[in-house]
């Protein structure tokens, strides 16, 4: 349970995906 890596990820996936990280976690928006 390392929330802070998942953090990161989603960053990093966020710069790949782009909005479907909004998809993906909206709160996170």
């Amino acid at each position: 349970m390392a929330n802070v890596v998942s953090m990161k990820q989603l960053l990093e996936a966020g710069v790949h995906f782009g909005h479907q990280t909004r998809r993906w976690n909206p709160k996170m928006a």
